[in-house]
């Protein structure tokens, strides 16, 4: 058509309704959800050459992953909402620690640290909303 006007033709209505919530699905954006997969406590902060200051953490809950969110609570007010830019057990990078261990963290951009913060990680997925 002259205006780009898309024209369709339906014999039954639950068509019509099918595809206008299919089309309406479309325009919705994605919701994103908040996986919580671990905590660390922070008990000793040092200064590294290179990189700054080094969240020398225990991990009490979860496990904390390096490709994961952070949020870093002073007094259980968030303070920082990031990325890690290390994530260190004794000296070699590593993609994971699991509770009970302790690691070496830095944040992306972020160096106020101190020790007894807390440090929250989380996953951030998007799911794709319908119309029911």
């Amino acid at each position: 058509n002259q205006k780009s006007v898309e024209i369709r033709y339906y014999s039954v209505i639950y068509d019509l309704v099918d595809d206008v919530k299919a089309a309406a699905s479309g325009l919705l954006s994605a919701e994103i959800r908040e996986t919580f997969i671990g905590y660390a406590k922070i008990k000793e902060v040092f200064k590294v050459s290179g990189v700054g200051k080094v969240a020398g953490c225990l991990v009490t809950e979860g496990v904390a992953r390096r490709s994961a969110g952070v949020r870093l609570l002073r007094d259980d007010v968030v303070i920082h909402e990031g990325t890690l830019k290390t994530l260190k057990r004794f000296k070699d990078e590593v993609p994971e620690v699991q509770s009970g261990q302790e690691c070496g963290m830095a944040f992306e951009n972020y160096d106020d640290i101190r020790a007894d913060d807390v440090i929250e990680i989380f996953e951030r997925q998007e799911v794709k909303r319908v119309l029911d």
